[in-house]
């Protein structure tokens, strides 16, 4: 199975469709630090685009969805704490969550301009099919 793409018989394909929101949950204090989180926010993004599952039953019965979860990191990355703050109320997607932090740990190392207040955040997980 590609990474972040499953092909369903009837043609259709699911795709991660969010993670490049994370940029929007972090304060912007200089330029350089700017570009310094812009390119972290990027990494957490494409690792969490690889990291994605989308359970084959819920693309066969074409179930969607979108969670939210608060993660918590160290400095070298590793996920240390998580909880879903507001899961999709589809059984079979939100007990994938677990499976796909694990996956996603470590996640990109913060910069040094990330404040320790930054290394917990909101990381929304969207299940679409297109």
């Amino acid at each position: 199975m590609p990474k972040g793409i499953v092909k369903q018989s009837l043609g259709k394909v699911a795709k991660l469709s969010a993670a490049t929101l994370i940029a929007a949950s972090f304060v912007i204090a200089a330029p350089v630090q700017a570009d310094e989180r812009s390119d972290w926010t990027k990494a957490i993004a494409k690792k969490v685009a690889k990291s994605h599952v989308y359970p084959r039953s819920a693309i066969q019965r074409e179930i969607e969805g979108r969670a939210k979860v608060r993660i918590t990191i160290d400095r070298s990355g590793e996920i240390t704490n998580y909880e879903v703050v507001e899961p999709t109320g589809k059984n079979v997607l939100d007990k994938v969550i677990p499976r796909m932090v694990k996956k996603m740990s470590p996640l990109p190392t913060p910069p040094g301009s990330v404040g320790d207040n930054d290394l917990t955040f909101i990381l929304p997980i969207t299940w679409r099919l297109q």
